[in-house]
Order: C-alpha cells, then structure tokens, then sequence
C-alpha cells in the first residue's frame, strides 16, 4: 500500500511539472552572438598637389551683385593667399577676389568677386582663369563654371544695357495697401522711353516670386510694346501675397526681384528686374500686413 501511495504522489507531482503550456517545449531563440565587425573605408589619396577652381552662385550672392570662386587646395600643406585675380574675356577688366584667407590642406574656400556693370558685349563667349599668389607663388588656373554663371551674367547684363537704349525699366517705390486683411495691391512699372529711335521692345510676361504673385493668374501678361520715342507709361501689375507662411518670407532673398520675358528687336529675352532697397521694404510690408498672422510650416 505504502508503495502504490508513493507511485502515485510521484505520478502526480511529474503531471504538475510538465504543465498544460505547449511553449514550454518550445526551444528558447538563443541571442546573436555574431558582431559585425564594420568595414574600414579605404584612407584618403594623397594629395595630387594641385589646386583646382570652380565658380558658384547662391541667390544672396546674385542680389549682392557678384559671384564666388572657389578655390580646393589640394596640396599637402595650407595656403594662404594674398591676391587672388579673376580674368575672363567677357570682362573689360580684371575681378579682385575678397575675403581672402587661408585654404588648409585638402579643403576648399570661397572667394566673392564683384561683378562689372559693363562686361565686354563685344566679345560675349570665352573662359575664365583665377591666379592665386601665396607664399612666393603665383599659379594661374582655369575655372570651371558647369551652371555658366559668368556666361549667364554677361548675357542678361548685355540684354539690360541694349534694353537701356530704348527705355529705362523699374518698379514703383509705391505698394498700396488698403487696411483690409487678405487685400491685393498693385506692383507698378515704370517705363520711360529714351526718346532715341531704335528696336522695338515688347514685354510679354512679368513672373511672380515665392512671396509676391499676380492675381488671377500664373503669370502677369502685360503685352506691352515700346518704342524709344514714345511718352512714358505705367503698366499697373495686380498683386496679392504668394503664401502666408513664416518661412516664405524668411527665405525671401529673391521676393522683389521679378523676371521679365520680353522681346527687343524681334528675339527673345529674359531679365530678371529688382526693385529698389524702399520698394522691396513696402512690398514686403503691404504682403505681411494682407497676410495678417503668419502660419509657421513644422
């Protein structure tokens, strides 16, 4: 009897053990004891000692009026320049760069140049070097310009000075703005003809920006033609802000300064027209007032 008890307790205990939870047989997912060992990246080349150039332009450097080379120095040891000259043949004359200071091995710099007011029209195509003097070496070095940015310039200036012979253009200083939240204005330009016969200048459309835009449309279409001889005109631009968002108007570099595509002489032209530092002040004004509170983009 006392044996039977006992098969019976042991029966019972083996029975309690095991449980009804079928996981429990489940073998456990051991941990990863692999480690990824990370891939060394190959070290740097050594330097070719060569310096390289490039030119480049941001849209504050546009409104300020110039351009930037940039110059890599990739030389074993720093550089630090005392001249540096830009010389290109669509310019009349040489271009000084500013804010020099020192290039470290390997790195890269940016130096502003001051664009000419009159390039050489005559001579519209070309390629630009830059000469750097330091530590009693002068190298001269062609510049890449992949965006044609001192391309680009001369074309537009040029196109400004042939335009000048025939009419003066520029925007209003005056923005009006009526009290009323959410109202449009008028953008105005101002077109004073030289009084000298010459090409017929037609402006076709006036492009908006990303803080000022016209009303009712993509784009203004003034459709007007002007001769040298004629009286001076208005051509009123109905206005109204593009957006109403703090960032529009913290990025708003480019918020005064409009392209125009026109026509002189029968071709087809683009130029892009700035108002004034008082005209860009009542504009912005007048779009944040008709805004009211600004909306911030998170």
């Amino acid at each position: 009897m006392t044996g039977l008890v006992a098969g019976l307790l042991a029966a019972l205990l083996l029975s309690a053990c095991g449980g009804s939870d079928e996981s429990a047989g489940s073998p456990e997912p051991s941990p990863s004891i692999r480690t990824l060992t990370p891939i060394a990246l190959p070290p740097p080349p050594p330097p070719t000692g060569k310096l390289l150039a490039d030119m480049r332009q941001s849209s504050r450097d546009a409104a300020a009026g110039r351009m930037e080379v940039w110059i890599d120095n990739d030389t074993a040891h720093e550089i630090r320049p005392r001249r540096i000259v830009y010389s290109d043949p669509r310019y009349r004359t040489t271009l000084p760069g500013t804010r020099l200071r020192p290039i470290p091995s390997q790195s890269e710099r940016g130096y502003p140049l001051y664009l000419p007011a009159r390039p050489a029209c005559d001579h519209p195509h070309g390629r630009g070097t830059v000469t750097v003097t330091y530590g009693g070496r002068t190298r001269t070095i062609p510049v890449a310009d992949e965006t044609d940015v001192a391309g680009r310039y001369t074309s537009a200036r040029c196109l400004e000075l042939a335009i000048a012979r025939v009419a003066d253009l520029r925007w209003s200083d005056d923005v009006p703005w009526d009290g009323e939240q959410g109202s449009d204005s008028t953008l105005t330009l101002l077109v004073t003809p030289t009084g000298k016969p010459g090409p017929t200048l037609r402006i076709d459309t006036v492009s908006g920006t990303p803080v000022l835009s016209p009303v009712g449309s993509d784009v203004w279409r003034p459709d007007v033609t002007v001769h040298g001889t004629d009286r001076p005109r208005q051509v009123a631009l109905p206005l109204k802000p593009t957006r109403c968002d703090a960032h529009a108007f913290a990025e708003s570099g480019g918020a005064t300064a409009f392209k125009i595509n026109l026509h002189l002489g029968g071709r087809p032209g683009q130029i892009t027209l700035r108002m004034s530092t008082d005209g860009a002040a009542a504009a912005l004004r007048y779009a944040k007032k008709s805004c009211g509170r600004l909306l911030t983009v998170g």
